[in-house]
């Protein structure tokens, strides 16, 4: 089947993934998802590594891979590059996160493909940058959550650094790789020219850590764990009710004036330990284990209910199956289906933006390793006769 645009917004784009594992694979999902026409290169199955997400049957690649179609080529043999070659001619933008040295020696880096593609618009995604003393080792999620500050200012005071919960620095460098590329498209339009983009897990992960960068760079202070609690904005964070726990969020003086009415203690409103922001902050855990002591009496409902009503931030803390089970998440439509040719239905989330006239959708499942090779060779004007013989030698 040729190209299925998901959505009508890039279908005039085509896109070669030279990626693997997670952050690349993200970028170009991000442009499938809008109508791109994303092309996964992938070595044969014979000579694959371990270059899947939990294999490709699993519910983690099929997540990542939808709306994409696949070749296999292989990259050691001169028919293979030539093959690639001869599909980034085609191409508006190759994705790649090779180490930074393997697309020079295998001839298919920018300043190269540039020369007969002008307007090849190039992004290289990678662990710590393309040069630099640290730009030949190998990344990995957590190490960047590390390197990036992260892991310095999550979880409990005193317990020591803590990992997130998703490969966050993997997924931001990907989507900002994506973001890159739509960046230099635009340009383009302008200047005719492709360019460069250049995305990597410790800059997202630095970039990430927003005010408390700028709590270091302007005031110097090294932030520390703050565990559940927001570090500047008192009362916020997680507090327990009769039946469970919920997240509040108090945010300026009005705000706190609501919060301690609704809560049932106006009386704080005037009390010294609590009355400005400076109190509240040095009197921080009085403050908690008081919360805590009111919202003992009821439930989470009846909590969330008589906040929200009177304007205080709050809400459940849910574990994945009472994500899917909010009345929210389902009217705003962020699952939606998709039939596997090969598993069969499946269910995923959609793009978490709306587009009112070009919508994204899933309209293809993730494609079986190297499914549409002998389609796209030949849509680049290859004969059957032409493919058949490249089958036969092993390259792809």
């Amino acid at each position: 089947m040729p190209h299925l645009p998901a959505s009508s917004a890039l279908a005039r784009f085509r896109v070669i993934d030279l990626t693997q594992v997670r952050a690349g694979p993200t970028a170009c999902r991000q442009l499938a998802d809008w109508g791109a026409d994303v092309i996964q290169v992938q070595m044969p199955e014979h000579m694959r590594g371990d270059d899947t997400l939990g294999g490709q049957d699993g519910s983690d690649y099929q997540y990542t891979h939808r709306n994409k179609r696949s070749v296999t080529l292989n990259l050691k043999e001169p028919e293979g590059i030539a093959a690639l070659k001869k599909l980034i001619a085609t191409a508006d933008v190759v994705v790649e996160n090779f180490r930074p040295d393997v697309k020079f020696r295998l001839g298919i880096d920018y300043e190269t493909l540039a020369v007969d593609n002008p307007r090849l618009v190039y992004a290289s995604i990678s662990g710590f940058g393309q040069s630099g003393p640290l730009a030949e080792r190998p990344g990995f999620d957590q190490i960047a959550q590390g390197m990036g500050g992260l892991m310095s200012v999550t979880g409990l005071p005193g317990q020591g650094p803590v990992r997130v919960g998703i490969p966050i620095a993997d997924l931001c460098a990907g989507i900002f790789a994506a973001q890159g590329v739509l960046v230099a498209l635009l340009e383009r339009e302008v200047s005719g020219r492709g360019q460069w983009v250049q995305s990597s897990l410790l800059q997202s992960m630095v970039y990430m850590m927003d005010f408390q960068t700028a709590r270091w760079l302007v005031d110097g202070e090294v932030a520390g764990q703050a565990g559940n609690f927001h570090p500047t904005s008192i009362p916020t964070g997680v507090y327990k009710a009769r039946d469970g726990y919920m997240n509040i969020a108090v945010f300026g003086s009005k705000i706190w004036e609501r919060f301690c009415e609704t809560l049932g203690a106006p009386e704080w409103i005037t009390d010294p330990r609590f009355a400005d922001k400076p109190s509240r902050s040095i009197n921080r855990d009085a403050l908690n284990a008081a919360i805590n002591e009111h919202l003992a009496h009821h439930d989470r409902d009846y909590w969330i209910e008589r906040f929200n009503k009177d304007g205080v931030a709050c809400g459940h803390i849910n574990g994945m199956d009472e994500v899917f089970a909010e009345p929210q998440v389902e009217h705003l439509g962020m699952v939606q289906d998709v039939v596997s040719n090969r598993l069969g239905p499946q269910r995923h989330v959609g793009q978490p933006m709306t587009l009112e006239r070009t919508p994204s959708k899933l309209v293809r499942a993730a494609p079986k390793r190297g499914e549409h090779t002998e389609e796209v060779l030949g849509e680049l004007g290859m004969t059957p006769g032409d493919i058949a013989q490249l089958k036969a030698r092993g390259v792809f």
